[in-house]
């Protein structure tokens, strides 16, 4: 062949002219099996000894799941032990269902029989490959001798089945290599299973049907699914079970469309583990349903102790872009990103609403037990908000505009300089050193004396270094450079110095307020308070200015007019009246 692509066929397509499931919506989740101590065990390169099967064993009980497939007894003496020690220690609880693999072969399930005595409630999972491949190269079968395979099992599981009269047994059947079978062969073979073990709607039968190798686009899939249901003699004698595997990366897809397609039951794993690319991922399945507001009746709270035992017994790591578990996933480098993440978390705050709504957060980090701290992270490709980010959340501290894009081009100078991530500490000694005046103030102590619910107010009371010379608590004539005889203020540093001052007082009509904050006796800044025409209110004025002192040759004074002309009140109750400053460079 010319062209290399051209050895390989494309997927047959299923005919059904009136399917349904395109039109359907997943509103409850599925029964879970999970797989991982048998599927996903006989992947690693390191199998599970007992201590890591127990781990993880009781974490997925600890989670949530109810049934676990828990090995292939027959297989080895290590599975059958593990299982023995479930159910002689009594590890396995009252609600959750224990599942073991068999070939369809009489000592096996002997064996496998035989592991679960005294067992209370447990699967017998029968399995043998029925795929055209594995029929005509592997067994060199014909079909029919292939479903004898299957019904044989099946009897000789029926004649065992008195060894376990004390126990709640449940049996399942899969046509392993589904997705390379003929599916009236496939269903064929289902239904002489489902009659050798009188399965009824009283006593229904599992049929899992594994994508063993996935080989066919999600669609197909569900219309395979949907072929088989629609399929069946008695539909409601079958709890109808997926197995994916993620061959062509689309394992999830495929459950969903699956699910859509009829199916009542998954077979997964934690984190997609499994043999080649691994079985479909019981996580994101999850937390795709929780992220639509559906109860996925798995607890992924704690995802950072789910992905430390899952490292810990399988010996893989957890990808760090894994969706949702990932350490990755939630965290924006990009400007832009981090700009609309952070507007997102400040409108989360401000919402009357508790629909998660957050740009490029599909889920809320704490939902699974994640902090804010990695939201955002800052490097080269950062802008001004991811800066802006880090200084608020760590440090509390929100720049008005022009000095976020300031401090966020220092930041990114230095992130071009070394190529690495910027930490928020850095972000903080940058800060620092550009942006806070390192003397002559020192705070040395403050606390907090009340609060106002009503103005939303506290009282914060403040011991305070100013060039070395210590104020009283609340002192406001810092290093007693307010002349008390001609009420003003007298720097003896020159600079820049940042004068804020707000009065409010008792009003007796409608009127308004005027202040003003003078330098040498011309006024520099003045603003009004706002009009009222109540008969009695409060009326509040306040300003702000920067102004350039040159020592003690400049002075500052503050002044007020009520247009009433009369005296009235100065109210300074939880400081509504203050005049004060700071040097600012």
């Amino acid at each position: 062949m010319k062209n290399k692509y051209e050895k390989y066929s494309a997927y047959p397509p299923v005919k059904i002219l009136d399917r349904k499931w395109p039109n359907k919506t997943i509103t409850s989740a599925p029964i879970w099996c999970s797989v991982d101590l048998r599927d996903g065990n006989q992947a690693l390169i390191e199998p599970m000894d007992s201590v890591r099967k127990m781990r993880m064993f009781k974490h997925l009980v600890k989670i949530g799941f109810k049934e676990i497939e828990i090995g292939f007894p027959s297989a080895s003496e290590t599975d059958f032990n593990f299982v023995r020690e479930l159910i002689t220690d009594n590890h396995i609880p009252e609600d959750v269902t224990v599942q073991v693999l068999t070939q369809s072969r009489q000592p096996l399930i002997e064996k496998t029989v035989e592991s679960l005595k005294d067992c209370k409630n447990a699967i017998i999972h029968l399995y043998n490959s029925t795929s055209t491949l594995q029929r005509e190269i592997v067994f060199k079968e014909s079909m029919d001798g292939v479903k004898k395979i299957a019904t044989d099992g099946a009897k000789i599981i029926s004649d065992q089945l008195y060894k376990l009269e004390k126990s709640n047994i449940r049996l399942q059947y899969s046509p392993e290599s589904f997705t390379g079978t003929e599916l009236p062969y496939a269903l064929e073979v289902c239904e002489s299973v489902l009659d050798v073990w009188e399965a009824s709607e009283e006593n229904p039968v599992i049929i899992n049907l594994p994508a063993t190798v996935e080989m066919s686009t999600p669609n197909i899939h569900a219309d395979q699914i949907e072929w088989m249901g629609n399929n069946f003699s008695n539909r409601k004698r079958v709890i109808l079970s997926l197995h994916p595997h993620n061959d062509r990366g689309t394992a999830i897809a495929a459950t969903e469309l699956g699910l859509l397609a009829g199916a009542d039951r998954v077979e997964g794993t934690l984190f997609g583990n499994g043999e080649r690319t691994g079985n479909v991922d019981l996580v994101t399945l999850g937390l795709n349903l929780f992220t639509q507001g559906i109860n996925p009746n798995i607890d992924f709270s704690k995802i950072n102790d789910l992905i430390d035992t899952a490292e810990f017994c399988n010996r893989l790591p957890v990808h760090q872009r894994h969706p949702y578990a990932g350490t990755l996933v939630h965290t924006a480098f990009s400007g832009s990103h981090q700009d609309a993440i952070r507007k997102g978390m400040d409108n989360m705050e401000k919402s009357p609403s508790k629909k998660w709504a957050v740009p490029y957060l599909p889920i809320d980090p704490a939902d699974i037990g994640r902090t804010y701290e990695a939201i955002i992270r800052v490097n080269s490709q950062s802008g001004k908000g991811g800066t802006a980010w880090l200084l608020e959340s760590d440090y509390q501290i929100r720049l008005p505009k022009g000095a976020e894009v300031e401090l966020s081009s220092k930041v990114q100078k230095i992130a071009d300089e070394t190529g690495n991530e910027i930490t928020s500490d850095i972000i903080w000694r940058t800060f620092n050193e550009n942006f806070i005046l390192q003397k002559p103030f020192q705070l040395i102590d403050f606390k907090v004396e009340g609060a106002n619910r009503k103005d939303n107010l506290e009282i914060i009371n403040a011991k305070i270094n100013f060039n070395d010379v210590q104020t009283s608590d609340g002192g406001f004539n810092i290093g007693n450079h307010f002349d008390t005889s001609n009420y003003w203020f007298k720097p003896t540093v020159s600079g820049y110095y940042h004068l804020f001052l707000q009065m409010r007082i008792e009003n007796a009509g409608p009127d308004y307020l005027l202040v003003y904050i003078r330098k040498n006796g011309t006024t520099i800044r003045f603003h009004s308070g706002m009009e009222s025409n109540a008969a009695n209110v409060y009326v509040t004025a306040h300003t702000t200015t920067t102004v350039h002192m040159n020592g003690s040759s400049d002075y500052i004074e503050v002044y007020a007019q009520h247009n009433a002309g009369s005296t009235q009140n100065i109210l300074n109750q939880y400081g509504q009246t203050q005049f004060g400053g700071f040097l600012v460079g």
